[in-house]
C-alpha cells in the first residue's frame, strides 16, 4: 500500500528528524557548539532525553547526521556555482566555487566551524557513516574540476624527486585514494591549494584577522590570484 501504516510512520519520523536537526542548528548558532547536548536537544523539540535515543543512538551519531546536512547544504552551493558558469573555462568554474564556498562560509559562520574546526569522532571516520559519504562529495567538486584542468590544461607541478620520501609516500597514497584522477605531484598542487583556501577561510570565521583586516573581500580575492598563479591560470 502506497500510504500504509509503514509509509506514514516513515513520514513522522522524517518529520521528527528534521526538527531534530533544525534543533540543533539553532543551538549551535545561538549558544555555540558546547550548547549541543542530546538533553538540550530534546528540550528544544519537546521530547525527553531517552526519546531521542529512538532516532539516534548517541552523541556522536547525531552530531554527524547534522554535520552531513551541512555538507550537503555547502556542496549544493558549489555545485550551484559550478554549473551556473557551465560554459566557462574549467579555471574560471574553480575560482567560482571558491568564491561561493566563501560566501557561505561566511554566511553560516558556525556551521562552517562545525564542519571545519571540530575534531572529527572515530565514528564519524567510518566509510559508511553519512558524514564521511557527505564529506567525500564536497570534496569532490573541487577535486574533479582539478583534475579536468590536469586533463586539458596541465599545471605546473614539482619534479617527484624533488618532494621528500615522506610527503611523496603520503601523495602516492592519496592519489590512490582518489583513483589517480591526479598523479601525486598534481595532488601536491591541489592540496597546497585548498590548505591555503581552508587556512584562510578559517581564519575569516574565526576573527583572527580582525586586529588588520575589516573587510577580507580584497584578501581573499588575492588568495585566489595566487591560486590562479600555481595552477597555471595566471596568463588569463
Amino acid at each position: 500500500m502506497a500510504d500504509g501504516p509503514s509509509s506514514r510512520r516513515e513520514r513522522r519520523r522524517q518529520d521528527a528528524l528534521k526538527e531534530i536537526h533544525a534543533a540543533v542548528r539553532t543551538l549551535l548558532v545561538e549558544q555555540g557548539s558546547a550548547a549541543v547536548t542530546i538533553n538540550a536537544v530534546a528540550r528544544q523539540v519537546g521530547m525527553s532525553g531517552p526519546a531521542l535515543y529512538h532516532y539516534y543512538a548517541g552523541h556522536d551519531e547525531l552530531i554527524g547526521a547534522v554535520t552531513a546536512d551541512f555538507f550537503r547544504e555547502l556542496t549544493a552551493a558549489l555545485e550551484q556555482a559550478r554549473d551556473t558558469h557551465a560554459d566557462a573555462p574549467t579555471g574560471h568554474r574553480i575560482l567560482e566555487v571558491c568564491r561561493a564556498l566563501r560566501t557561505w562560509a561566511i554566511t553560516n559562520p558556525a556551521e562552517f566551524g562545525w564542519i571545519f574546526a571540530s575534531p572529527i569522532t572515530p565514528s564519524n571516520l567510518d566509510q559508511s557513516s553519512p558524514r564521511h559519504e557527505a564529506g567525500q562529495r564536497f570534496e569532490l567538486v573541487l577535486l574533479e574540476l582539478t583534475a579536468e584542468l590536469w586533463r586539458t590544461r596541465p599545471f605546473p607541478v614539482p619534479d617527484p624527486a624533488d618532494l621528500s620520501p615522506a610527503l611523496r609516500k603520503q601523495l602516492t597514497a592519496y592519489s590512490a585514494t582518489i583513483d589517480a584522477r591526479l598523479p601525486p605531484e598534481a595532488a601536491y598542487v591541489f592540496l597546497t591549494c585548498w590548505t591555503r583556501l581552508y587556512g584562510l577561510l578559517c581564519m575569516e570565521v574565526l576573527h583572527q584577522l580582525d586586529f588588520a583586516y575589516t573587510d577580507l573581500e580584497p584578501v581573499f580575492e588575492d588568495c585566489l590570484r595566487g591560486l590562479a598563479v600555481l595552477l597555471g591560470l595566471d596568463g588569463d
